[in-house]
């Protein structure tokens, strides 16, 4: 029944052992960011929680590992063809955007930069972690045009 998928990455170490997703720092900048509640954010039958894998990929140099290819190969189609009803798609970071959106050629920024060329169903957003917290400072422009255009259309679809 969900209207809104949050399609994201993997769950990093703290929510991969709690199984509740974005049960962390990014989860509370991503509801922030959606301007939804705890209880709207883990109410299934309006937001789907989706990520391009279940488990926790282990840790690389800079950050967590790239979620494993052959999950989203072996069950995400399956799983999308079981959400008929949704209307907006939150596409975060890098690897649920190579995944769902076309222009693949594009940097993180510019995919998000552009937006509004994805139509009103599908929004790419940067990952909310404290990680990207320089990403954020060095484009506030996110904040101050995509942000308000996001919890709008939430609130059309909640």
């Amino acid at each position: 029944k969900a209207k809104i998928l949050i399609a994201g990455q993997a769950p990093g170490r703290k929510v991969h052992e709690s199984g509740i997703p974005f049960d962390d720092a990014s989860g509370d900048r991503l509801r922030e960011w959606v301007g939804v509640s705890k209880d709207t954010f883990y109410t299934a039958e309006k937001i789907a929680i989706l990520p391009m894998g279940f488990c926790y990929p282990g840790s690389g140099k800079t950050g967590d590992l790239p979620p494993r290819s052959e999950c989203a190969i072996a069950w995400r189609a399956k799983l999308l063809n079981q959400l008929p009803q949704l209307q907006l798609t939150l596409v975060i970071g890098q690897y649920a955007q190579s995944y769902h959106l076309i222009q693949n050629n594009l940097s993180l920024t510019e995919r998000i930069k552009s937006w509004k060329d994805y139509g009103p169903n599908v929004i790419p957003l940067p990952h909310p972690s404290p990680r990207n917290n320089g990403w954020l400072k060095r484009n506030s422009w996110f904040e101050g045009e995509v942000l308000p255009s996001l919890r709008k259309r939430i609130i059309e679809l909640l």
